[in-house]
């Protein structure tokens, strides 16, 4: 099945590969032709003799460029921060991830700092969860602070670079204080939603539920369609009941539009969640790692490693691809991304 069937030169040839492209419903051996850094044209056959150079992958799968839509890469000094970043061009390229997307590493404080001295520098295209927090996670103080919650600013930042900032994030709010009338128990959710209504851009969360914020109210009132749980197989998060059956509201919240996301981080990928809800139909919408260099060495690694737990519980090797990048590309905006299709970047 020829994708392009236009006569040219090009500049690399793919040969012989298994092809694993969601986006445009290809799973055989193909051929993938390059030029300009460009797909030029993906087919069963296509002519040795059209190319500069031309390399035998007959023994591999070529797929699109891995989308990790939740990582952390935005390396700040501070004393005060809560996450290393790890950088992207060092631990995400091997991986084959070509774009990734900083988890609101930075608020509005530091946006500015984070693009021209990471993001613009960067040979991985880096976007942007914004945090609602003022300072995000380099000053870790203002994401327990509501009074540094400035859903105004986040948007307006947001809406002025649309082009690297997907969305918005809450995270790390009140975990384990008790609540009192300074710090309501959605003030970090809300806050984050305000912003997300003002610059028509979803939001990421990052919850820990508590009897005053329960996880079913959030997943059923709080978020929006398109909006993303992140950390979905986490210990916390009440996805099965003690026999291994999904609960009914999961499904209720996909039919929602509500996203989840793996988010595998240092504790929050539990087989003991994932292996039952997965084979029980329940399935991340996305695969993402939660990586920086506090799980770099494990049991994080690389997206390669997560996406392999995924296909070792049962999950098709397609349907892994499908999830770390067609359908991460489409929860960010971005349906140029995640695809071999004919015209996107190679």
């Amino acid at each position: 099945m020829a994708i392009n069937s236009e006569e040219e030169s090009y500049d690399l040839l793919l040969k012989g590969g298994h092809v694993i492209d969601p986006a445009n419903q290809i799973d055989g051996k193909m051929d993938v032709a390059i030029k300009d850094k460009k797909i030029k044209q993906v087919a069963k056959e296509i002519s040795s003799e059209k190319a500069t150079k031309v390399v035998n992958v007959s023994d591999y799968y070529v797929v699109p460029g891995l989308i990790d839509i939740h990582t952390h890469v935005y390396r700040f000094q501070s004393s005060n921060g809560y996450i290393e970043g790890m950088v992207p061009d060092a631990h995400l390229i091997s991986s084959g991830v070509t774009t990734t997307v900083d988890a609101g590493t930075a608020g509005w404080r530091h946006f500015i700092d984070f693009k021209e001295n990471f993001i613009d520098t960067s040979r991985t295209r880096i976007l942007v969860y914004i945090n609602i927090a003022s300072g995000g996670m380099v000053l870790q103080s203002t994401e327990q602070d509501p009074k540094e919650l400035h859903p105004k600013i986040t948007a307006g930042i947001a809406e002025s670079y649309s082009d690297i900032i997907v969305g918005i994030k809450a995270a790390h709010y009140w975990v384990n204080q008790p609540w009192d009338s300074e710090h309501p128990p959605w003030a970090s959710i809300d806050k984050a939603l305000e912003a997300g209504d003002l610059c028509n851009k979803p939001i990421m969360v990052d919850f820990w539920p508590r009897p005053e914020r329960p996880y079913t109210e959030l997943i059923l009132k709080k978020l929006r369609s398109g909006d993303i749980h992140t950390h979905v197989f986490g210990r916390p998060f009440p996805i099965v009941d003690k026999s291994g059956k999904v609960y009914d509201y999961m499904f209720e919240a996909k039919e929602r539009g509500v996203i989840f996301d793996l988010g595998h981080g240092a504790g929050s990928f539990w087989f003991r969640n994932a292996i039952p809800a997965i084979k029980g139909g329940f399935v991340p919408d996305s695969i993402s790692t939660d990586l920086h260099m506090g799980n770099i060495n494990g049991p994080v690694v690389n997206m390669i490693n997560v996406m392999s737990k995924c296909l070792s519980i049962g999950m098709p090797l397609y349907e892994v691809i499908m999830r770390s990048t067609v359908t991460p590309a489409k929860e960010i905006g971005r349906s140029d991304l995640g695809t071999l299709s004919v015209g996107s970047e190679a």
